[in-house]
């Protein structure tokens, strides 16, 4: 019997608080009872008693966490034979409670890593908020939660829930798992089955060549972006927004010539679109209707001297895919260059750091309202009066929270370890620590990792633009689902070519990048490419593959023949191909080819595809059926990106498992907005080998209509990081902090403002006129520097007011 297409109804109205989880508080310790395939769990029914003196069946287990108060109950009210197991929450305030699968080896059924695994129960609700919770022992760590799968709808008499496992992780040996009761109701359960699914399919034959059915394929189209831009968003419609303001051009700026353009891969045609204020180095998110909310930009340049910074804009506009067209909203409360933003499950925007108006830094965090259409008033927002930098990456979290990944862009970072969680109803900041050469990860990538179910968060690379060293090779990773998360250390980038002006040369030693891109793909690996070496120079040729479920690169693939490293940008379009953007050196030049990589899951032969959607708008904790032409192994939501300067804190891939019936597949989507913010995204089939259909945008939250008639939904949420150490004492209220007008990494004594020359050169070269003409005149910069005012490095040994 398969479950009905459902939408769930009678939700709360506000997400609940969150206490501390424990994977598998087990009160009893029964014994075995015996299983055998196709069902490979113990006692299936309930029927078999445990040990004496046991009020639990054999091989099952009272599991939970949280402040509730519950009863365990085995009952004669069964769907097979004499017993099912009912348990009820009278009162809850946090977690769940459920019985699980012995979590012992006696117990817990063996399963395969790279298999899956397709989990059945019969059960009775009076509550909605039920859910299927996995459990897997890792071979090294011991037994941890997994995963939910599956959200039940409510059902008075027996139904059936079915729902598949994702693909079993590396050094996974045995798993566990049970249904949840997180809502005050009833539920009983009875008749579980696990059965591994049939055998993988052979891999395909290569369609391509042997070089790009293992390297992939890079091609540089015919026809050159048009504007200088500096960030790009994927569109609800598939096209891209590339937006350019002033693009980083002082005769543009002074002119009012602001520029964006509009990308269509259905017939590869660029379009330049009208564009109100300088945008340049703004801040941009989607929301929930699918606009792209931009805010702040440029006001002003740095002086001639250098003696006045970049001054952020207060300006805000809305872009509707549609028309098209920007519209202005309200301001904000100050300007913001290089602000962060991100969506939070509500759909409103925070955004935090950045300059002010005056080029000091901004302290105050600004909030936009999905339901007013508004910036608020800076007295409606919580405030810490923290300076969080330049484009701090922060990446919204499973319960709701921030986590500060420690990326940024310029200068050094914050306070402290470098990384944090900011907890804003608490209004906490509090460190997590583990990120090594905090203050080198300036131009560095963060990620969270696929599925945004782990709560595992990467940063590769990084460099300091103040010092201007080498950029490093190292990344970090995190498991924000631990009580006391902290990073450990990744494996180091691979290595690849760098050109430093005198052709390209093999990288050595430590030698890594910054401005590196990280895109999640639909195979659930991340491709890290493009960077340079050094800021805003020297970029290095290089592309891998890391493989979140085994911590490694796959180093070698074919790398983007053009250089792209400050205000580049790459990014995964729906047809699973990526796409890459600009490069804008210190010398002022910008590079308008537009590189597509084609990754070697698509010369593994023909795509599943997705024949039918029964419905493209999504609600919470819904299930969604869709048809495919054969079989598939995974299907995801990935969010559509909104990238620049290596930044994309909303970028996430949020797994759906599955209930399969042959080529008809229903989804069972998350009910927690936290980790699927309201919003359009790219659905992805998968199949065994990895290749990815075409994407078709779906719309999670519902249609108006319908979401204006339902509650908030209710989610099955876990409490990590609730293990912190104490909270950073918050500032006093203040207007701003100082930042020196040079934290760019530019001596504007020189050339035009848009002419960078490195307010410290790399190491190596040596502090004399010559040697740095010598390296200016290698990355060919302008040709006899005009000297604003002093000559603080030197450069104009003759003093006829040009330098070199």
């Amino acid at each position: 019997m398969r479950p009905t297409i459902r939408r769930r109804a009678g939700r709360r109205a506000a997400l609940l608080a969150v206490g501390a989880m424990t994977a598998g508080l087990l009160l009893t310790a029964p014994q075995q009872a015996t299983a055998g395939p196709p069902n490979l769990l113990s006692n299936p029914g309930f029927e078999t008693a445990g040990a004496a003196g046991s009020d639990m069946p054999s091989c099952w287990s009272k599991s939970g966490w949280g402040d509730n108060d519950f009863t365990f109950a085995t009952v004669a009210d069964a769907h097979g034979g004499t017993k099912a197991m009912r348990v009820s929450l009278t009162r809850r305030v946090d977690g769940d409670r459920k019985a699980l699968v012995t979590e012992n080896t006696a117990c817990a059924p063996a399963v395969t890593p790279g298999r899956q695994y397709d989990l059945s129960a019969w059960y009775k609700s009076n509550t909605p908020d039920v859910s299927v919770t996995v459990f897997r022992r890792d071979t090294t760590a011991g037994w941890q939660y997994w995963t939910d799968l599956q959200n039940p709808p409510v059902s008075a008499g027996w139904a059936r829930t079915e729902v598949r496992t994702p693909v079993v992780p590396p050094n996974t040996d045995k798993i566990a798992w049970g249904l949840s009761v997180y809502g005050v109701g009833t539920l009983t359960t009875d008749d579980y089955a696990l059965e591994e699914v049939g055998a993988a399919p052979p891999q395909p034959a290569c369609s391509g060549t042997a070089e790009e059915c293992a390297k992939g394929k890079w091609q540089v189209i015919p026809t050159q972006n048009p504007v200088r831009s500096m960030h790009a968003v994927v569109l609800k419609n598939g096209k891209v927004l590339l937006i350019a303001g002033s693009g980083n051009d002082i005769a543009q700026f002074n002119a009012g010539t602001f520029t964006s353009a509009v990308y269509d891969p259905a017939n590869g045609s660029f379009r330049t679109i009208p564009t109100p204020v300088d945008m340049f180095c703004a801040g941009h998110v989607q929301l929930s209707d699918g606009r792209v909310l931009v805010m702040s930009g440029n006001k002003g340049y740095p002086s001639a001297d250098g003696s006045i910074g970049y001054q952020g804009l207060k300006d805000s506009y809305t872009f509707d895919p549609a028309t098209e067209k920007y519209t202005r909203t309200n301001d904000m409360n100050g300007g913001h260059w290089y602000p962060s933003a991100t969506v939070l499950g509500n759909g409103d925007v925070i955004s935090f750091g950045g300059l002010k108006e005056d080029s000091t830094g901004n302290v105050t965090a600004e909030r936009f309202s999905a339901a007013q259409n508004k910036w608020l008033p800076m007295n409606e927002v919580n405030q810490t009066w923290s300076y969080w930098g330049l484009y701090p990456s922060m990446i919204l979290m499973q319960d709701g929270r921030l986590f500060y990944s420690g990326s940024h862009t310029f200068g050094n970072g914050t306070p402290g370890t470098g990384a944090s969680i900011y907890d804003y109803d608490a209004n906490t900041i509090t460190d997590v620590p583990g990120l090594r050469n905090k203050d080198e990860r300036d131009e560095s990538a963060s990620v969270l990792l696929p599925p945004a179910q782990d709560q595992r968060v990467l940063t590769i690379g990084g460099g300091n633009n103040e010092r201007n060293p080498a950029a490093n090779r190292i990344t970090d990773i995190i498991d924000l689902k631990k009580p006391s998360p902290a990073y450990t250390a990744g494996p180091d980038l691979p290595r690849g070519l760098v050109d430093t002006g005198a052709g390209k040369r093999p990288q050595t030693g430590a030698e890594g990048k910054m401005y590196v891109s990280a895109v999640l793909l639909p195979d659930g690996k991340v491709l890290e490419t493009g960077g340079g070496l050094h800021d805003r120079a020297d970029p290095v040729f290089e592309a891998s593959f890391f493989d979140p479920a085994t911590n490694t690169y796959q180093a070698g693939l074919a790398a983007d023949p053009i250089p792209r490293t400050y205000h580049s940008a790459s990014f995964l379009m729906p047809d699973g191909r990526v796409m890459s953007v600009g490069d804008n050196p210190g010398n002022g030049t910008y590079n308008h080819n537009v590189s597509i990589y084609t990754p070697p899951y698509l010369f593994k032969g023909a795509r599943p595809q997705i024949t039918s959607v029964i419905d493209t708008q999504w609600v919470y904790g819904d299930t969604q059926r869709i048809t495919v032409n054969r079989p598939i192994a995974r299907a995801e939501l990935i969010r559509p990106a909104a990238v620049t300067h290596s930044s994309d804190p909303n970028q996430r891939f949020v797994d759906l498992p599955m209930t399969v019936d042959g080529t008809t597949v229903d989804l069972n989507v998350t009910s927690n907005p936290n980790l699927a913010p309201p919003g359009w995204y790219m659905l992805f089939a998968v199949d065994a080998n990895g290749v990815p259909s075409i994407a078709t945008w779906v719309h999670l939250g519902g249609p108006s209509a319908l979401a204006a008639a339902q509650e908030q939904p209710s989610a099955h949420e876990h409490t990590f990081a609730d293990r912190l150490g104490p909270a950073r004492e918050n500032p006093a209220k203040r207007d701003s902090v100082p930042v020196a007008p040079s934290v760019a990494g530019c001596d504007r004594h020189y050339g035009t403002v848009n002419v960078c020359v490195p307010t410290r050169f790399p190491d190596g070269v040596k502090a004399t006129a010559r040697a740095r003409c010598e390296w200016l005149a290698s990355h060919q910069y302008p040709r006899r520097l005009k000297v604003n005012g002093s000559d603080p490095l030197r450069l104009d040994p003759d003093g006829d007011g040009f330098a070199c």
